[in-house]
């Protein structure tokens, strides 16, 4: 793993946004573990986090000339995303979207810089890929190129019973490439070397093994 990856991953531990035991996911499927980027909700843990997705990119060789945050978690993520690369040396434009067009004011579901060029979106988590795909639609609309997507952790695991691929892939297989932080194979790879109690990493192994890719 790189550095910002076990960075990450030592983060989301012990902030407790990557939680271990038995969580009820909104498949229905029983998950060993739980991840809630939401729990970053100070300007420290943002900051580590934001500098994260930033490496992630710049080490891509992605080109993008902005970046857009789907509302509502992508909404932080991106202006946090935007911070860091500047401070990397990297300047771009950002904006996000509203739930609902506001009718008043300046109007619309877009706030932010205008939507031009290739647009970079940033997210938390693609499970079934709904906000992603929300997203694509809005950038497409505004006359825009989707030039992909970023997200914290991909699950590498099917979409559905029924599906072969994961919401990641089947993006990718529309052309659409996914960078991600880190995916379930790094939690596992970092858990190994962890102080944790094997029949947690067997569950989540067998979890792997079951619904994974």
């Amino acid at each position: 793993m790189l550095n910002h990856q076990q960075d990450f991953l030592k983060l989301v531990l012990d902030r407790e946004v990557l939680k271990l035991g038995q969580f009820q996911l909104k498949s229905g499927r029983i998950s060993p573990y739980f991840f809630n980027l939401g729990l970053i909700s100070d300007g420290s843990g943002m900051t580590s986090v934001a500098q994260c997705y930033a490496q992630t990119l710049l080490g891509s060789d992605i080109e993008f000339d902005m970046l857009f945050g789907p509302a509502y978690k992508g909404i932080p993520l991106v202006t946090g995303v935007a911070m860091a690369l500047h401070g990397l040396g990297r300047n771009v434009p950002y904006a996000y979207n509203r739930k609902e067009a506001k009718s008043h004011g300046e109007g619309g579901r877009l706030v932010g810089a205008p939507v031009t060029g290739r647009v970079l979106i940033v997210d938390d988590v693609m499970t079934a890929g709904t906000a992603v795909r929300e997203a694509i639609t809005l950038v497409r609309e505004a006359g825009a190129e989707v030039a992909g997507v970023l997200i914290a952790l991909d699950r590498q695991e099917r979409a559905g019973d029924d599906s072969a691929l994961s919401a990641v892939q089947k993006l990718t297989a529309e052309g659409i490439p996914v960078l991600s932080i880190i995916g379930l194979e790094h939690i596992i790879e970092y858990l190994q070397y962890r102080d944790i109690d094997r029949p947690t990493l067997e569950a989540i192994e067998q979890y792997r093994r079951q619904y994974g890719l």
